[in-house]
């Protein structure tokens, strides 16, 4: 494995190849005996391939795969170590609904042997099964063995017309991988949404879901759990989608019973572990003053936690066991080209862990460390066809926004060309409620490869820095969110990074929304707009949740504020836009309907603005297909070139 640096700049025909391409590895697994590595690499447009990697060999083996042609395989993981578990999804229509399924199989480390893992059908399922499952515990204690997570639908049989298993809800199974054989474990519940287990086969946490009295949700979830040995299940908390307060469990720890919950405290997300012995005693582990706390850190699933992560300037890794926290000092140390270090796997003893190492310049190489002997072997390139690439760094900035708050954000620029007056791009991120953080871009590094300056603002609404800064979101304050990525714009002017008369604006999803937007609030700023999957109508985007369970809670979460609604939206606004603007939607999108795109492209043409929209009829959101962002890209490149230079 190689990444020896060029400096050689690529052409806009190499470089949307290049950054275009889908992932070489990801999604990566290492074996019981910490022998072997499962992985996903892309094949051809939106192929996928599993493939397994013998440590002592170094062969890798092809297993199978899909062909992102209705089907996309997501992960395989080692259930034992000639067993594995993968998971499928596609999408699929109901009614002349668009709907997301999943599916789970396992077979044979070598490929062969493939079965269902879901529910057997002895009779017809009197609703669609979205779902047949998922991997709740993977029993280390019991080998050959996992406890799934399943939705039961009332059953008709075959030959009859009376109903002939009446059960409905999620419930959990114990299933044999051998003879999948399965055993209920909890019964099904209408409204469980939500099962935990310990690691070793004790299911100690369900999450209750709340409908009104029209079979919506109301984004109330209510938390039980167990003491050990018990059958009976005692309150833990609630948790408020609308107002986002109350508990969220984010992982059980057998070692120490108890669960690890994020809760709000003054303002922001702070971690604590209850105890699940009865008494529910709470104790703080970590806050901090200025971001939200992500997460816990485990270096394999059912194993104890180590540490804690949360975001600033930079994702932070904060260990609390005394031996990982030297591990990932001294990694951090041996790798400062990739700093950014995640434990993402360990085989069944712990002593062989698997690692991926990244950093802004470099998408990432996967190692495999030997923990007795300190050796480390890296294995696999996160993406081959960026290996030797020059890529452009990313420095965390701040700016002050107009009301002089200040707005943290990133900017990625190539130290080739220009410190002063480049045509510059805002990319501002989707969501609305997540966030950009420190690490390789492949979409800004692609638009840096071209020469130009490229701004992510963390703009108000964006998660991780707090309730106040969140506010109440950037769908329904999307003046202030606006406001804070125009800012992002004029600091780049201000500093004299960027020429005032060459900026663009690119953004995918609520980033498609936020490009087209700025572009009708102010037309003369941007010379180029490109939107990828972008939400054009609020009262649309309403509309589009009128057919889903969640349909309340995404409404409320859009506003009821008709002003705000039309005065929010693109498309209410269309004849507003002066700059020449891309649009780029996949027909199978169940985020943002395609038709968001194809009825901006419509009012642009009407309002005589110059519009492209490219369409791909089989894919879904994130326009999982290697082709396709590379045309794409390419595309872009185009659009940006004859707008604002090179």
């Amino acid at each position: 494995v190689s990444s020896s640096p060029s400096a050689q700049m690529l052409s806009l025909d190499q470089a949307a190849k290049r950054f275009g391409v889908r992932e070489s590895a990801w999604a990566a697994d290492l074996s019981p005996s910490g022998r072997k590595v499962v992985f996903l690499s892309a094949g051809p447009a939106a192929s996928t391939v599993a493939k397994i990697l013998d440590l002592e060999t170094k062969k890798v083996t092809p297993i199978f795969g899909s062909n992102g042609k209705p089907e996309s395989l997501e992960w395989c993981e080692f259930a034992t170590e000639d067993q594995l578990i993968c998971m499928y999804t596609a999408i699929d229509d109901i009614g002349g609904i668009q709907a997301g399924f999943s599916k789970l199989i396992t077979l044979k480390a070598d490929g062969t042997g493939q079965r269902s893992l879901g529910s057997k059908r002895a009779g017809f399922d009197m609703y669609t099964r979205q779902s047949d499952g998922s991997v709740l515990d993977w029993m280390p204690d019991d080998e050959g063995s996992v406890l799934m997570a399943r939705t039961y639908v009332p059953k008709i049989e075959e030959r009859a017309t009376n109903i002939k298993d009446e059960r409905l809800g999620l419930g959990v199974d114990r299933v044999e991988l051998a003879t999948l054989r399965s055993k209920v474990v909890e019964e099904p519940r209408r409204t469980a949404s939500r099962y935990m287990s310990d690691g070793r086969g004790n299911v100690r946490v369900m999450a209750f879901s709340e409908f009104d009295g029209t079979d919506n949700l109301t984004g109330i979830i209510k938390y039980r759990y167990r003491t050990p040995g018990d059958r009976d299940w005692k309150p833990l908390g609630n948790y408020n989608h609308a107002s986002e307060t109350g508990i969220w469990p984010v992982a059980i720890e057998h070692s120490t019973n108890s669960v690890y919950v994020l809760e709000d405290l003054n303002g922001r997300d702070a971690l604590y572990r209850v105890s699940l012995d009865g008494s529910e005693t709470k104790t703080l582990v970590p806050s901090n003053d200025k971001v939200d706390i992500d997460g816990v850190v485990r270096i394999d699933r059912g194993l104890p936690v180590v540490g804690y992560m949360y975001t600033d300037d930079r994702a932070r890794t904060v260990y609390f066991d005394p031996e990982i926290k030297k591990l990932g000092a001294s990694l951090s140390r041996a790798l400062p080209a990739t700093p950014l270090i995640d434990f993402v796997a360990a085989s069944r003893d712990a002593k062989t862990l698997l690692v991926h190492a990244s950093a802004d310049t470099h998408p990432g190489t996967f190692f495999v460390l030997d923990r007795a002997t300190k050796k480390m072997e890296p294995l696999l390139l996160s993406r081959e066809q960026l290996d030797g690439q020059q890529l452009a760094p990313v420095q965390s900035v701040s700016y002050p926004a107009a009301d002089g708050k200040m707005i943290p954000a990133y900017l990625t620029m190539s130290k080739d060309g220009p410190a002063k007056g480049r045509p510059a791009v805002v990319l501002p991120h989707g969501g609305p409620s997540a966030r950009d953080s420190f690490g390789f871009d492949w979409l800004a590094q692609f638009l840096a490869s071209q020469g130009y300056a490229v701004i992510q603002p963390n703009y108000r609404g964006s998660a991780g820095y707090g309730d106040d800064f969140q506010g109440e979101n950037a769908f329904r304050d999307w003046k202030t969110a606006m406001s804070d990525i125009a800012a992002s714009a004029q600091y780049l002017v201000n500093s004299g990074i960027a020429d005032a008369n060459k900026l663009a604006i690119v953004g995918w999803s609520y980033g498609g929304y936020a490009a087209l937007l700025s572009a009708t609030l102010e037309p003369n700023r941007y010379k180029a707009v490109v939107a990828i999957a972008p939400v054009t109508d609020l009262s649309m985007l309403r509309r589009d949740s009128d057919d889903y369970i969640s349909g309340k809670i995404d409404r409320d979460y859009i506003g009821t504020d008709g002003k705000n609604l039309r005065q929010g939206s693109p498309l209410q606004n269309a004849s507003r836009i002066k700059a020449p603007v891309l649009l780029v939607h996949g027909d199978l999108d169940l985020n943002v309907r395609s038709s968001h795109s194809a009825k901006m492209a419509d009012a642009l043409r009407d309002a005589r603005t110059p519009v492209e929209l490219l369409r791909y009829p089989d894919l879904e959101h994130q326009l999982d297909d290697s082709n396709a962002r590379a045309e794409m890209l390419t595309k872009i490149g185009q659009l940006l070139h004859r707008t604002i230079g090179k």
